[in-house]
């Protein structure tokens, strides 16, 4: 496994120098900030991720003002409080993607974010007291506590939250398996468990997060 110096070269080269390469890195929020947003935010999120995979993500951010409404601002006490009449409304609801599936996992979800807020003053404290350093527990955690939020939408969803993260991508994965970090996609709590090392050596190595490491990989590809 190359040093991470290495790694950004090659990634810097492939966009034009290090300045260019800079200016594509995203930099997540800060673990005060993540507390502070509130829960509904957190559900919402989780429900468009859920929504997202396997459809049109155009699609589903113009019906995103239906879906706000249709999950009553995705209010996660209210939502965890839907019984089968609300799954009926939200069945026949033209303003939202009407996958029973996908529905029932946000309904569930907002089950598994309650009792989170509950038990830690809130889902954005849970995010932001979970160490970069064990992220492949944070992302199994979810995987296991929540529904339809194992692989790839987990890892999208806390992205997009502005958690500092890594996302398995198709780029990312082949910088890994190009590393001799893993042999294929990790699909294994073992495989991730060796993608968080790999992770957290780059980060001891360049004092920088997952998020702008994940980028980098995928760059250098």
């Amino acid at each position: 496994m190359r040093d991470f110096e290495e790694i950004y070269e090659i990634a810097a080269e492939r966009k034009g120098g290090p300045e260019a390469l800079e200016a594509l890195l995203s930099t997540p929020l800060s673990s005060a900030e993540l507390a502070a947003i509130p829960d509904d935010r957190w559900l919402s999120m989780v429900a468009k991720s859920i929504f997202r995979a396997g459809f049109s993500w155009k699609v589903i951010e113009t019906k995103w003002p239906g879906f706000e409404t249709a999950f009553e601002g995705f209010n996660v006490a209210r939502v965890a409080s839907f019984h089968d009449e609300d799954m009926d409304r939200l069945l026949s609801d033209k303003s939202i993607v009407r996958n029973g599936m996908k529905i029932a996992a946000v309904l569930e979800n907002a089950h598994y974010l309650h009792q989170l807020s509950n038990e830690h003053g809130g889902v954005g404290a849970f995010v932001a007291e979970w160490p970069v350093e064990r992220h492949n527990e944070l992302l199994h955690a979810l995987a296991t506590g929540g529904s339809r939020l194992g692989s790839a939408t987990g890892q999208r969803f806390l992205r997009h939250m502005g958690r500092d993260s890594y996302v398995m991508t198709q780029d990312v994965v082949a910088r890994l398996v190009g590393e001799g970090v893993i042999d294929k996609a990790p699909t294994s709590r073992r495989a991730m468990a060796q993608v968080q090392t790999a992770f957290n050596t780059w980060m001891a190595q360049s004092g920088r997060g997952l998020t702008q490491i994940s980028q980098t990989l995928a760059m250098s590809v």
